[in-house]
């Protein structure tokens, strides 16, 4: 009998250091999730703040631009109509020219000859013969003139036309930049909804694992023990080597007694059919660094000299379904003795669902 218990003792300080460096790898998958979301929430905010300014400060650039074309279509507008207004008055000189080409030609020399020698004194005829001279020169100096004004004028409205047609490039690439930010403010205004939602569903998750660990703890306090009643959590499909392990590893974890194995045969077969964990029995168990007597090779003494018949029993019950009521919703254990964590002591082994 002393040498049972030493061998459970020193059997559960191994139990403990194991589960203690194994386990420690486990956060609270909800505090995780929490953490996460809260974290995405923060940069989808960021996000949306980011682009909605960067909305507003287009939608300034956008009326500036709007602005300078409306002033460049005035300019236009006045240019237009100076260009007019120089087309006219190259048109008068050009008339006026062809008039007075018209009547010297009709007229010929001898209304010049009159016009010269009714000079009254020499003075007067050579200012008369320089005037005719000149005549045809002032003509088509006026009229170059007036192209020259009228070229500069196009050349003016050419390059406000030019600035213009820019302008009007930039606002459009200004619209549709703006018109991009908005759809992809509403797509990061849907996503920050998801997540915010997801974060509430998660936070209210753990709201509640936390109250059924409190309710736990407080049913320990108060001494009314553990719920011993067993409940269906589901069969699943195993071999007969899946009953000889699960026995195995629950008569090594555990006491040779019903609810101190069943508590850890329904820890092992909530990890089963947790996604978290692998979804058979040998791949739990065999997952690396999980159960002390695997590695240090208790698990396989116990395998090749054969499991007792009740380890053998509660395997097979565990596997057609049977889960101790106490521990369903549990996925973790410690040595009792090492801890005082919350959690449901039965058989020296504290059981508790998250790390």
């Amino acid at each position: 009998m002393k040498l049972y218990k030493k061998r459970w003792v020193r059997s559960g300080v191994v139990l403990v250091s194991s589960l203690a460096i194994v386990l420690s790898v486990f956060p609270s998958f909800a505090d995780e999730d929490i953490s996460s979301l809260e974290g995405q929430s923060t940069t989808l905010q960021n996000e949306l703040e980011g682009i909605n300014e960067e909305i507003l400060s287009l939608s300034e650039e956008i009326s500036t631009a709007e602005m300078q074309i409306e002033i460049m279509n005035g300019e236009i507008e006045r240019t237009s109509d100076a260009l007019a207004e120089a087309e006219e008055n190259e048109n008068q000189q050009y008339e006026d020219m062809k008039s007075r080409i018209k009547y010297m030609y009709e007229h010929g020399n001898a209304t010049l000859l009159e016009m010269l020698f009714s000079a009254e004194d020499m003075t007067d005829f050579l200012n008369k013969a320089d005037f005719i001279e000149h005549l045809s020169e002032y003509d088509r100096s006026a009229l170059d003139s007036l192209k020259e004004v009228h070229e500069q004028i196009e050349d003016q409205k050419e390059t406000l036309e030019i600035q213009q047609d820019s302008l009007k490039e930039i606002q459009a690439s200004l619209t549709a930049r703006q018109e991009e930010l908005q759809t992809t403010a509403e797509e990061t205004s849907t996503n920050l909804a998801d997540v915010q939602a997801r974060l509430e569903q998660a936070k209210a998750e753990e709201a509640a694992r936390i109250a059924a660990e409190q309710a736990a703890q407080e049913t320990i306090s108060s001494g009314g023990g553990y719920d011993n009643s067993v409940v269906n959590g589901g069969a699943i499909d195993a071999t007969a080597d899946d009953v000889t392990l699960l026995a195995a590893i629950i008569q090594c974890e555990a006491h040779q007694e019903y609810d101190s194995l069943l508590a850890v045969a329904t820890v092992i077969m909530n990890r089963v059919e947790d996604p978290r964990f692998p979804n058979s029995i040998s791949g739990v168990i065999y997952a690396q660094g999980q159960f002390e007597p695997v590695w240090t090779g208790r698990l396989q003494n116990v395998i090749n000299s054969g499991p007792t018949d009740l380890s053998m029993q509660v395997a097979q019950d565990a596997i057609n379904g049977a889960r101790l009521a106490a521990v369903s919703h549990c996925y973790f254990f410690l040595y009792a003795g090492s801890t005082n964590r919350p959690g449901v002591n039965i058989g020296g082994n504290l059981f508790f669902p998250s790390w």
